[in-house]
């Protein structure tokens, strides 16, 4: 039985095709998602919304990473830890604070709450809870793409868990014998809820099972390194374009944060926690962008200030924004 371990800490791939103010905007995205997962963790501990959360703090660069490789009109599937994936993709702070206070000023007019956010005109399918659900809609979506000729791409994200449910076997297997354009991201934190990967597989290299299993390329990556999971996005992405998908990414990370708002994380080795805390995305990529005079630290603190103002005053508007009534109950339903 193998256990993931970091990868070696290396210097951020080479920008090749980022200019510096493409690199700046990686950088200040993965910041906006992890003010607003900040800021929201505080509106819920303090009583202000309803329901609970899943955050994704210390899983940035994944979300950014991937979504910075498509275009608007492509899909992305998500989970019940969606906040990032929803802000990569490019949902408002405005639309998804609207729809976490339950307003019908919300992405999903109020009804979806914290684990089904989404909004289909910006290519993003409202989250779906039930583990490893989103993986089958993500094939479906890129045989419609195939199916029209569009060289349109499905993005599906999923934890280490969801790699033992069925339907990511029936999901894997019905995009690779139909080579569908559709790229599978396996947010491999290491837990699925407090369980240790170790627990419920072998072999715990995702990427080598799924490729040997599926015939698919499966690849593992740093996905604390937002350069190296863009760089292998694009590269998934256009051999999806020229229908040769689908593609796997397992990507390495870690949340900093419990499973929900009450988990308090006893499970993590100390030890782990600090080994990944030190391997930080928004740090490294912080220094990465120092090192090469992209930014100094006066700019990058300018970045966090206003996207702190950003999210400050989407909450005053929030706060404000009218609840659904009761006779919008039955509606948005199928009987």
């Amino acid at each position: 039985m193998t256990t993931p371990q970091i990868l070696p800490a290396t210097p951020a791939q080479q920008p090749a095709a980022c200019g510096c103010d493409q690199l700046l905007a990686l950088y200040e995205r993965m910041v906006l998602i992890r003010e607003f997962e900040d800021g929201v963790k505080f509106l819920f501990l303090e009583g202000t919304m309803p329901g609970t959360i899943h955050q994704c703090q210390g899983q940035e660069a994944t979300a950014v990473g991937v979504c910075a490789a498509l275009r608007a009109d492509d899909f992305i599937t998500s989970t019940f830890r969606g906040h990032g994936h929803a802000l990569a993709k490019g949902l408002s702070v405005q639309e998804l604070l609207d729809e976490l206070f339950g307003a019908t000023t919300g992405c999903c007019r109020g009804k979806g709450g914290s684990m089904h956010v989404g909004n289909m005109a910006k290519g993003m399918v409202p989250g779906i809870a039930i583990v490893g659900g989103g993986i089958p809609v993500a094939a479906g979506l890129a045989l419609a793409f195939k199916m029209q000729k569009s060289d349109r791409v499905a993005v599906s994200f999923f934890g280490d868990g969801a790699v033992s449910e069925g339907a990511f076997h029936e999901g894997v297997n019905m995009a690779a014998i139909w080579n569908l354009p559709v790229i599978f991201v396996c947010e491999n934190n290491l837990y699925g809820a407090s369980t240790h990967v170790s627990q419920v597989m072998r072999d715990t290299h995702i990427a080598r099972r799924v490729g040997s299993s599926y015939g698919v390329r499966a690849e593992q990556h740093d996905g604390n390194d937002v350069l190296a999971v863009y760089e292998a996005a694009q590269a998934a992405v256009a051999q999806c374009r020229a229908g040769n998908g689908p593609v796997f990414l397992e990507l390495l990370t870690y949340r900093l944060t419990g499973h929900s708002r009450r988990d308090p994380c006893h499970y993590q080795p100390q030890e782990e926690r600090e080994a990944w805390a030190s391997q930080d995305p928004i740090d490294r990529f912080a220094r990465a962008l120092r090192e090469r005079g992209v930014i100094d630290d006066p700019g990058l603190e300018a970045i966090r200030t206003r996207v702190r103002q950003q999210f400050d005053e989407a909450v005053q508007v929030a706060r404000c924004q009218p609840l659904p009534s009761v006779k919008e109950l039955t509606s948005d339903v199928f009987a």
